[in-house]
């Protein structure tokens, strides 16, 4: 029996140890992009697609398994695809502009999205993101796309038929295609997105075949009555090979072998037709298909091998790398090469071709509290390419954008483009026109604009000091607390830039607004009207009313330029750390009167059953790291880890919540290296716990961070000691200067929390209370 039990013990260890994951060498064979694709409008485990897609390419490609117009374009319990579309989509609730799609049909010409629909297997679909394969039960074809940055290219397999077609279908909402049989070429353009106020916008299309045509027909398509989710699909045969319509779609069809295999070419261009074919030629000129998934391919190792990850399971890595993926697309290039190789722009601000860098598809109020951050460290280059962006939409259309898709956006609160401006600049960008975008932050801190730019109720906010809840002003606490920490970010940018006190201490002061929601007889942020008074009756458990898509406990960590200053108003450590810990204590319940009903960030929280912990949302994800102010980061540690293991998962229920544009990974990948920017335009990250044994961050500069952990493991989660460069650490944070210089940190973990180690105030981070 003993020695049952040792081959056993040793059958069990040897089993456990073969799960660790050794040197990654290719990071993109690990990404799953289904991860959070299992979404619904009231249940986001994500809210994403399968984007096949290069890093921020300006178009992405996705098979579509909603009807057309609507934001849940792929979800994974879906058991039909109606074609492969080209998408600009940054999130479900934004919906998409200019897309078009394309679908093989066989043996009956169906054009209407409903008809032409395919039954598939996930079983018979491949998806990575350079390249995506399925294949479409009801008409015998396997469909492949290979991707570049603003064209593809299709390979369709089809069966033996003398009715075989491919269906393109450019959407509802004013569309134009034309069908060129002698050059075996389509081209089109798709007016569709869901702002309408864009001036001048078409996403013209080429698309060639090699395969010539025996026959072409352009329909017109018009909605009939709303059958469930599905509007019933009417299409109309038109005369002639052009169509310009509401809603215009085409065909072309051909006989062909079994296992005959026909090649699409396919690029677009906001600019017109010749830049599609510019782009076209460029990006894919004479290459095979195989030749560009291979370029694909390369480039996504390339990106993604910025961080080298060893030493942990398999499922951890799997998860690292697709949450590395999922950050890497938004915002997505919205700029062209010309044929005179010259960098130019359709400008979504005032309509007209524009020389210089454009991005689209964020929302800042999300990112800029870790993806902007992460840019900062790890893609420097990218983001001096955005933040030259920024200084075009302000020169564009008078107004940094708040949230971009693809125009100025009304979605979301606060004026946080001041923080994702100061944070490049402190964190060393330079090469593009800092002076103008000062001037962009100051414009949008002391004016309201239109489409959620500047702030809502500046007047309030720059005479009172705080935005008042009787004002008829939604969401006013959670907007004040944002401008706080947007004036101090524009404080430290002007402190930065030499600007004198006169014109930056306004800021300075301003900052300090967030006490005027703080109600210390509650010790919670509360709502407060005109005159001064508390707004009453009050339930620290509504959501929404006075804060946004939260409630009192999830907003009353919100000064994170001062996490010392709250704790003073909290009355000192220990009663701070007693109100974090309370999180966890409290049950997840809620009152959704303000909503008239259970939205789904408020479901997401509920059902994860970590208290009043609502990580599927942004106003609470920083407050995990919040100890580390407090003198007991022990705590930190073990809620980073527990929250890490339990909400996160490269399956298609893999999130907690909406991704977000790379947020929510942004989140994960920054607690897997072991540190968070828990306040951007500090240049400080609050330590946590590494994830890992070994992991190496290859910096834009050729220096490299590199992370040792190896006695890390599922129980060693504490930090016991670190050393960095070689010399024992005892702070709470790191500073993004000493880090992009290269470093070594070496831990010493363990599964029992090191309750001396960062305890002192000298080892906490920075606090504007604090400043001398």
């Amino acid at each position: 029996m003993k020695r049952i039990f040792l081959l056993a013990l040793v059958l069990v260890c040897g089993h456990a140890f073969a799960q660790q994951v050794g040197t990654v060498t290719n990071p993109v064979d690990w990404v799953n992009p289904l991860m959070g694709t299992d979404s619904r409008p009231d249940l986001s485990n994500g809210n994403t697609y399968p984007c096949t897609a290069l890093p921020w390419g300006m178009n992405f490609w996705s098979p579509q398994t909603g009807p057309n117009g609507d934001g849940w374009a792929y979800t994974y319990d879906a058991h039909k695809i109606q074609g492969f579309k080209q998408t600009h989509q940054p999130s479900p609730w934004m919906n998409d502009y200019g897309m078009f799609s394309i679908m093989p049909v066989t043996k009956h010409l169906v054009v209407g999205q409903n008809e032409r629909a395919s039954w598939f297997s996930h079983k018979a679909e491949i998806s990575k993101p350079y390249y995506y394969s399925v294949y479409l039960a009801d008409h015998d074809v396997t469909t492949e796309v290979a991707p570049t940055e603003r064209a593809a290219q299709f390979k369709i397999t089809f069966p033996k038929c003398d009715s075989s077609f491919v269906v393109v279908d450019a959407f509802n909402n004013g569309s134009y295609i034309k069908i060129i049989p002698e050059e075996n070429k389509i081209v089109g353009y798709s007016t569709q997105n869901s702002s309408n106020d864009l001036k001048n916008f078409k996403n013209y299309f080429v698309i060639y075949i090699d395969k010539p045509f025996t026959l072409s027909r352009t329909y017109s398509g018009t909605e009939g009555e709303r059958k469930g989710r599905n509007r019933e699909e009417i299409t109309t045969l038109q005369p002639g090979l052009e169509v310009n319509v509401k809603h215009a779609l085409a065909a072309i069809g051909f006989a062909t072998k079994r296992g005959e295999v026909v090649h699409l070419k396919v690029a677009s261009s906001f600019i017109s037709l010749e830049q599609a074919e510019t782009n076209l030629k460029r990006e894919i000129g004479h290459d095979s298909f195989e030749e560009t998934a291979l370029k694909g391919r390369a480039i996504w190792n390339k990106t993604l091998s910025k961080i080298a990850v060893s030493g942990g399971s398999i499922d951890q890595v799997r998860t690292f790398y697709s949450s590395l993926y999922r950050m890497l697309f938004f915002p997505n290039k919205m700029y062209e090469i010309d044929a005179s190789n010259k960098i130019v722009h359709w400008s979504a601000q005032n309509g007209e071709v524009m020389p210089g860098y454009k991005f689209a598809g964020t929302g800042f109020w999300d990112t800029f509290r870790a993806l902007y951050p992460f840019l900062n460290l790890v893609y420097p280059s990218i983001d001096q390419q955005m933040q030259a962006g920024l200084v075009n939409d302000y020169k564009e259309g008078g107004w940094l954008p708040e949230w971009s898709s693809p125009g100025y956006s009304d979605c979301m609160i606060g004026n946080n483009s001041a923080s994702i401006v100061a944070d490049a600049y402190l964190k060393g960008l330079r090469g593009y026109d800092i002076n103008t975008l000062w001037e962009a932050v100051k414009h949008g801190a002391n004016n309201e604009g239109p489409n959620a730019t500047g702030r809502r109720g500046v007047e309030y906010y720059n005479t009172l000091g705080y935005v008042p809840y009787d004002v008829k002003i939604n969401e006013n606490a959670a907007r004040t607390l944002e401008y706080a920490y947007d004036d101090f970010a524009i404080y430290k940018l002007g402190k930065a830039l030499g600007k004198p006190a006169s014109e930056i201490d306004i800021y300075k002061k301003r900052s300090q607004n967030f006490r005027n929601v703080y109600n210390k007889d509650i010790g919670l942020m509360q709502g407060r009207n005109k005159d001064g008074s508390w707004v009453k009756p009050f339930n620290p458990l509504k959501w929404g009313d006075a804060f946004t898509e939260g409630n009192a406990w999830h907003y009353s960590w919100a000064a994170l330029h001062d996490i010392q200053g709250m704790i003073n108003l909290e009355g000192g450590r220990k009663q701070f750390v007693t109100k974090l810990d309370s999180i966890f204590i409290i049950p997840p319940v809620f009152d959704d009167s303000y909503y008239g009903g259970v939205i789904h960030e408020i479901r997401e929280m509920q059902i994860m059953n970590m208290g009043q912990y609502a990580h599927g949302n942004q106003p609470i994800q920083h407050m995990l790291y919040l100890y580390d102010w407090a003198g007991e980061p022990w705590k930190t540690q073990f809620h980073v880890r527990d929250a890490m293991a339990k909400l996160y998962k490269a399956t298609p229920d893999g999130y907690c919540g909406d991704e977000d544009n790379g947020q929510t990974s942004a989140w994960y990948i920054f607690s897997a290296m072991g540190f968070y920017s828990v306040c951007p335009t500090s240049s400080q990250y609050a330590l946590g716990t590494p994830l890992f044994k070994n992991m190496i961050v290859t910096l834009d500069n050729g220096k490299k961070i590199v992370i040792n952990a190896p006695n890390n493991s599922d129980q060693n989660i504490y930090v016991q000691s670190l050393t960095v460069n070689g010399k024992p650490y005892d702070l709470n944070y790191l500073n993004h200067a000493d880090l992009s210089k290269g470093a070594v940190l070496n831990y010493v973990m363990s599964d029992k929390p090191n309750m001396q180690r960062g305890t002192k105030p000298s080892s906490f981070p920075y606090s504007m209370s604090n400043e001398k």
